[in-house]
Formats: C-alpha cells, sequence, structure tokens
C-alpha cells in the first residue's frame, strides 16, 4: 500500500469522525495516534516522529501570536457582560427608529460596533435577539428580515478586528496579524455597508416589511438623546480607537495590545458601576473555556499534520492543489468551495486547523499573497456561522426567538445576507487593494 492510500485514510476517518459528532480536538489526535503504529509498522517513518510530538505541541503553547486569543476574549465578553451591548441597541433604537427600516439599521450598526468591540459572535447575537427581536416583531417588521439581519450582523465579530479568527489564520498562514487587522478592516466595514443598504432597498419597496417607529414611541427630547448617544458609544469607540490604533501604528503587537483591551474593558465596566464579582468570575470563565477549545484543536491539528506529513500527504495534497486546471485561480475556486461547503457542517475553528494547513503551501508555491488569501478565507468562514443547516449564528438566535419564529424562518432569512457575503467574496477577490489599502 502507498502513504498516499494511508494519508487519504487518515483524512476520511477525520472527516468521519468529525461528522459523526465525536469532539474535533480529541478526532484530530486520535486519528493521529492511530496512524502512527500502522505509520512504523509500514515502514513509512521510524519511532523518532513519537519524538517530534512533544516538541511540536511544546512550539504551540510557546506560541506568542496566539498569546492574543484570550485576551481579545476576556475584552469581548466583559465589555459584553457589563450591558455595552443592551445599552447599545437601545439607544441606537431611538436613533434610528424614526426611520423606516431604523431599527434594522440599528442592529446593523450595533453589530458593527460590536464587532470591533468585542468579537464575540454568540453573545452579540443572542443579546440582539434577545432585545431587538421582539421589538422589531412588535412593529410589524418582516419575521425574515429580522431574523437575518440579527444573525448576519452579528457574525461581523468574524471579520471585522479585532477578531480571534484573524489571530489563527495569521498563526497558520505565518503573517504578521497586524497585517491581517489591518486588510480584513475595509472588506468588513463594506461588507456591513452592504447589509446597511439592503436594509434600505427592502424599506423603500417593501415599507410593510420594516416599518418605522409609531410617533408615540419615538423620543421627545433629542437633547438628552444626544447626550446619550455620547455617554454609551464614546467610551467603547475610544477604546476599539486605542486597542487597533496601537496595532495599525506600529506602537503596540496585537497582544499588548489585547492586554490592554482587557484592562480597558474592565476599567470600562468599573466605570459604569457594573463591575462585579459575578461579572468577573463569569468573564473568566468563559474566557478560559473558548482559550482552551482553541489550543485543544490546535494542539491536535498539530499531531495529525505531524502523522500525515509522516506518510507524504502534505506533498500529494500540495501537488494535487498546484496542478488544477486554471492554476491560480482553479486553485482559489476549489478552496473556497471546499471552505463554503464544509462550513455548513463543521465550525470556524475546525475548518481553519484542519484545512487550512492544507491550503498554505499550495498558496504560497503560487505566489498567492498570504495577507490577501487571509481575509479571502475569514469572509468565507463568517458563513459557515450563517449557512443552513449547522450555523453556529443560526443555533444561537433560535435559542432566543419567541414561539411564532420557526427554524426554517430564520433559515429563509439568512438567505439574502448569506448572497450579500458572497458578493463581498468576489468583491475582495477582483479587487485585491480593498485589502492592501491600509497596509501600505
Amino acid at each position: 500500500m502507498s502513504e498516499g492510500f494511508f494519508a487519504g485514510a487518515m483524512f476520511l476517518t477525520l472527516l468521519v469522525l468529525i461528522f459523526s459528532g465525536y469532539p474535533v480536538a480529541f478526532a484530530l489526535a486520535g486519528v493521529a495516534l492511530l496512524f502512527i503504529p500502522i505509520g512504523i509498522g509500514f515502514d513509512f517513518f521510524g519511532p523518532s516522529l513519537l519524538q517530534a510530538l512533544p516538541q511540536s505541541v511544546f512550539a504551540t503553547m510557546e506560541n506568542y501570536t496566539l498569546l492574543a486569543v484570550p485576551y481579545f476574549v476576556f475584552m469581548g465578553n466583559m465589555l459584553e457582560r457589563s450591558g455595552l451591548a443592551e445599552d447599545l441597541l437601545k439607544t441606537m433604537g431611538q436613533v434610528f427608529g424614526p426611520l423606516r427600516g431604523g431599527l434594522a439599521l440599528s442592529v446593523v450598526a450595533v453589530g458593527t460596533l460590536l464587532a470591533a468591540a468585542t468579537g464575540v459572535i454568540g453573545a452579540t447575537v443572542v443579546t440582539m435577539g434577545l432585545i431587538s427581536l421582539p421589538v422589531m416583531l412588535r412593529y410589524g417588521y418582516s419575521k425574515y428580515l429580522a431574523t437575518g439581519v440579527i444573525a448576519a450582523s452579528g457574525t461581523l465579530g468574524q471579520i471585522i478586528p479585532p477578531s480571534v479568527v484573524l489571530i489563527v489564520l495569521a498563526d497558520q498562514l505565518s503573517s504578521p496579524v497586524g497585517d491581517l487587522f489591518r486588510g480584513s478592516l475595509l472588506p468588513g466595514l463594506i461588507l456591513a455597508g452592504m447589509y446597511a443598504v439592503y436594509v434600505i432597498i427592502v424599506a423603500l419597496f417593501r415599507p410593510q416589511a420594516a416599518p418605522a417607529l409609531p410617533p408615540s414611541e419615538r423620543p421627545e427630547n433629542m437633547r438628552r438623546l444626544l447626550l446619550r448617544v455620547l455617554l454609551v458609544m464614546l467610551p467603547p469607540l475610544l477604546l476599539i480607537m486605542v486597542v487597533l490604533g496601537s496595532i495599525f501604528l506600529g506602537i503596540a503587537t496585537p497582544t499588548e495590545a489585547g492586554a490592554f483591551g482587557a484592562l480597558g474593558a474592565v476599567i470600562l465596566a468599573a466605570l459604569n458601576g457594573r463591575l462585579k464579582l459575578k461579572t468577573l468570575i463569569e468573564t473568566m470563565d468563559g474566557t478560559l473555556r473558548l482559550t482552551a477549545m482553541v489550543l485543544m484543536i490546535l494542539i491536535g491539528s498539530r499531531a495529525f499534520s505531524l502523522v500525515f506529513r509522516g506518510f507524504n500527504g502534505d506533498l500529494w495534497i500540495e501537488d494535487l492543489l498546484t496542478n488544477l486546471p486554471g492554476g491560480e485561480i482553479g486553485f482559489l475556486l476549489l478552496a473556497n468551495l471546499a471552505i463554503f461547503i464544509l462550513g455548513f457542517f463543521i465550525d470556524f475553528f475546525e475548518i481553519a486547523f484542519i484545512v487550512l494547513p492544507l491550503l498554505a503551501p499550495a498558496a504560497q508555491i503560487l505566489g498567492i499573497d498570504p495577507v490577501w488569501f487571509g481575509v479571502l478565507i475569514a469572509m468565507n468562514l463568517q458563513t459557515s456561522f450563517l449557512t443552513p443547516p449547522f450555523g453556529f449564528a443560526l443555533f444561537y438566535l433560535r435559542g432566543v426567538t419567541p414561539p411564532p419564529i420557526t427554524t426554517t424562518d430564520i433559515y429563509r432569512g439568512v438567505v439574502p445576507f448569506i448572497c450579500i457575503q458572497i458578493l463581498g467574496l468576489l468583491a475582495v477577490y477582483f479587487y485585491p487593494q480593498l485589502v492592501h489599502v491600509l497596509i501600505r
């Protein structure tokens, strides 16, 4: 039996375990351990491979770039649990409410701001679903538009920095995190703008689907509303500007900026009188859980890739991907199509740790810019939160929707926004300068 046979068998076994519901981290490590004796028995590699396994794990744990992950997760959790999302949604709802589609526009605006301030997808979708969805339904919004805009806006934290996904992609592509942050900012804002344009179009041509708030629900004292807008929006905006600005200007590394952002989130919570022991414990618990999950998957993927390379599976995949019809175009088409389809079934972390290590060497050989490729993949990975049947944002939202809203309603609601994301992906592909404009 050839090396290619066992490499293919490894990958097939992994997919079977993942789709059967087995935890991804354990599936990756388990498949690696299963195929080590097979590789040694057929003399494809020696027992010395086992010595490289702990070295690879320790290299992962010493990765300074990945240290930014818990800092940004902590910052997002603290800001969300301290009531920032709720304050922003209520305030922006009053600002945009008098306009047709105003409540939906406020969801897009708050989703964009929370993406840059927190990046915690699940918390953002749940909070906006709890606060905005009942109000939108009460005043006659289409259930498809209401659910779709909440789910889509809640996923903007995938592409708008500081995003945990971008940190992981930077590590996998061996690219500077700061460059990926700079490169993804404009595409992320354009995507949010496209959401807003869609809402405006719906409000113009189907006004019954996105009505304005009745006069009785509109704020009476505009001066007081303006003051509230400043008090609610200014602190998180300043924190975002300091964190991202220090990275973009080269003053601080992403890890250092993340540490400052975590401290800034604690200070903002204290200034608002919401820094309680319970909040702090819940924030640390959430940070620990997500960080541990990311690192466990990463360690499992390192073990899997090490044994996979022992069978020369990386060379087999590399040869396959670099000799596709169409060269670079064929590679990009296959890579993005595979990621888009996998997004229907598995989580973005799993895709990043399993698929990207197979794609990155081929992209390097073909001379594809890693930052542009990373942003392209990040926008594609964002759809994994929206695509039925297993998009995480859909399940987050389904857990807080009132009884009249069905899962099918949510699926139908996100379809236009998935189409918008595909348009955004095509825009980044055909206009790479959208990524490079802030890097140069």
